[in-house]
């Protein structure tokens, strides 16, 4: 799974980027809680064959979740959401469900043991490897999309393992396998390399400029 600070940034600037008016503090937690959401099925492959990385990372969640709201707030002729919360609601709910598919689902895809999107139909976990270069020799060198031979042209998931046969080791659960293991060694990992780093501090920032200017035009407003 990903470092769990970085799925937070990505979160925070998804919602410094698309909550508009809607955005303040309550409205950020939100979108970043939504983040962090998917890697609660750590928790629940204590009873659960393969959740790690599965049970939550799967895309029945999103796909359920965005047609519930697809049809609260586009084809009924009065929204439960808009009702209770108005507009803002409604904002703040898609954003938190674009924050669950790209913060807490994506990110799993380009970390190392990759996401089962297809649990419990299918039990492979997938990754996304490429790279964009240009080279004085070849020119333009890209493999996140391929065609031809090498495949079908999308982008390349690659099979790293099963979700119940090669499961994902977590802080909660140190091998991955039903049952708690008190002795297990734990690590709660929040950043694990330098440009995850750059993320989460271009995060904070992000939220401490969208903060700031808030405060200021509503100054201005008064």
């Amino acid at each position: 799974m990903a470092p769990t600070l970085v799925s937070a940034a990505v979160g925070a600037l998804l919602a410094a980027a698309l909550l508009g008016r809607a955005f303040d503090r309550r409205a950020v937690a939100v979108v970043v809680a939504a983040a962090l959401l998917p890697g609660l099925d750590a928790a629940a492959s204590l009873v659960v064959p393969g959740a790690t990385n599965a049970l939550l990372h799967a895309v029945w969640v999103p796909l359920l979740a965005g047609g519930l709201l697809y049809w609260d707030t586009a084809l009924r002729p009065a929204s439960v959401l808009r009702g209770r919360f108005g507009h803002r609601g409604a904002r703040i709910a898609w954003v938190a469900l674009a924050s669950y598919a790209v913060a807490g689902i994506g990110a799993a895809l380009f970390a190392g043991e990759g996401a089962s999107l297809l649990y419990p139909l299918e039990d492979a976990r997938y990754v996304v490897r490429g790279r964009l270069v240009f080279s004085t020799r070849e020119g333009v060198v890209q493999t996140f999309l391929v065609s031809g031979a090498e495949g079908g042209g999308a982008l390349p998931l690659r099979s790293v393992g099963g979700a119940v046969a090669d499961p994902v080791a977590s802080w909660v659960n140190p091998d991955g396998r039903p049952g708690l293991d008190a002795s297990g060694a734990r690590e709660f990992r929040f950043v694990e390399a330098g440009w995850q780093l750059v993320v989460v501090a271009a995060a904070v920032a992000t939220l401490a400029v969208r903060f700031r200017l808030r405060r200021r035009d509503g100054e201005v407003t008064r």
